[in-house]
């Protein structure tokens, strides 16, 4: 873990700054945040921990941080409670709040969209996203977000609010960073997790994997010598994780190996990226692809029901209760267009071709995701099995 802290710092160095804040939130019995904690005394920042995830609005605002670890779903959270506040607006502040999101969308941090381009920008962060920035407590810095990936759109609407987001990567057995987005020119690239952070070697095996080399990899796990002979083999850790290089430098991460099935006709599907593109729909809160050993991909979905209310009200259909609304034909037939405009990104074999929507969100809770809001995949399966045979 020290020489991850030391290599991390090495590469992604914060400035040491006494009377600097971070926020933290994630659980700390994970490696990720308990890491980032030791890089913040490293740097001589202070740490200031959430009174809970519900109060986490109202404590950054009150902490004011520099900087705070995320994972993507909660930036979803944000994202969405800024863009449900939007719809409310009218006239001229809707038109500039839309306009603004616009041109957030079309962000690159690695080419011009021209001096044009630029002066808009830099209105539309005054007139509009330094209210997103106060919402954060206003001196936001650094946000670095891990453990699952982070959807494009958000990365760049984020950064161009001048909200800097850093994606990194790294398994728990690697005490965990093996790559992240850094500061910098050529220092990040959205939609990937970054270069290889120093003191790690990195190789693909032929099937994608990534092994990684470095004293950072664990000892092994407890009592478990046959499990961890099956993740270190001469010395490289096996991540589980599928990933390409592009350009030579940053590392993309494109699936789990444990999270790929395969149809019935023979062909593997990844369902990251499937969940991760329809995610960008404001009317779905969750999904969930599944299809091993079927014919075809199916999905169950739960919606977002504010904007999904928003939607049945204008469209004259009244809403009664969730699950009278999710019977709804008109709502069916408005969720299978939206997921038919999405099947065109994806080869025939990863569409979505049934679908079932879920009245109720997936939580901590109920036991359906990880204390870093990652999906239980087995959970949710044997808990939704009857849907899943539909």
């Amino acid at each position: 873990i020290v020489s991850n802290v030391l290599n991390s710092v090495e590469s992604f160095p914060f400035e040491k700054k006494p009377l600097g804040r971070a926020l933290s939130f994630l659980p700390l019995n994970h490696i990720f945040e308990r890491m980032v904690s030791y890089i913040y005394i490293h740097s001589a920042i202070s740490i200031y921990y959430a009174e809970s995830l519900e109060a986490l609005g109202d404590n950054l605002k009150e902490v004011k941080p520099m900087v705070f670890c995320t994972v993507p779903r909660l930036l979803e959270k944000v994202f969405e409670k800024i863009m449900s506040k939007g719809a409310e607006l009218t006239g001229i502040k809707k038109k500039l709040f839309d306009w603004a999101v616009n041109l957030g969308l079309r962000y690159n941090n690695r080419t011009s969209n021209g001096m044009v381009y630029d002066v808009q920008l830099s209105l539309a962060n005054k007139l509009i996203f330094s209210k997103w920035r106060e919402g954060l407590g206003g001196e936001v810095q650094y946000i670095i977000t891990g453990s699952a990936a982070c959807q494009v759109r958000l990365l760049r609407i984020f950064n161009a609010a001048r909200i800097p987001i850093y994606e990194g990567y790294g398994p728990t057995e690697n005490s965990p960073v093996i790559s992240v987005n850094r500061r910098g020119k050529d220092g990040a690239k959205f939609g990937t997790v970054g270069p290889v952070i120093n003191g790690q070697e990195v190789k693909l095996e032929p099937d994608g994997e990534i092994c990684v080399k470095g004293p950072s990899v664990m000892m092994g796990y407890y009592k478990r010598p046959d499990l961890t002979a099956e993740a270190i083999k001469n010395g490289w850790l096996h991540t589980g994780d599928i990933g390409v290089f592009e350009e030579a430098k940053f590392l993309k991460i494109t699936d789990r190996k444990k999270e790929l099935f395969k149809t019935s006709g023979g062909k593997y599907v990844a369902p990251q990226p499937i969940e991760n593109k329809m995610k960008e729909s404001p009317f779905v809160e969750q999904m969930m692809v599944v299809g091993a050993d079927q014919k075809f991909v199916g999905a169950l979905v739960v919606p977002s029901l504010p904007n999904l209310r928003n939607w049945m009200r204008e469209n004259g259909i009244e809403f009664t209760t969730t699950s009278e609304a999710l019977r709804n034909p008109e709502v069916l037939k408005f969720y299978k267009k939206l997921i038919e405009d999405f099947n065109v990104f994806f080869n025939h074999v990863e569409q979505v071709k049934k679908f079932e929507l879920l009245p109720e969100e997936w939580t901590i809770e109920t036991g359906e995701l990880t204390p870093t809001l990652k999906l239980k995949r087995k959970v949710i399966m044997e808990k939704f099995r009857d849907r899943v045979a539909r």
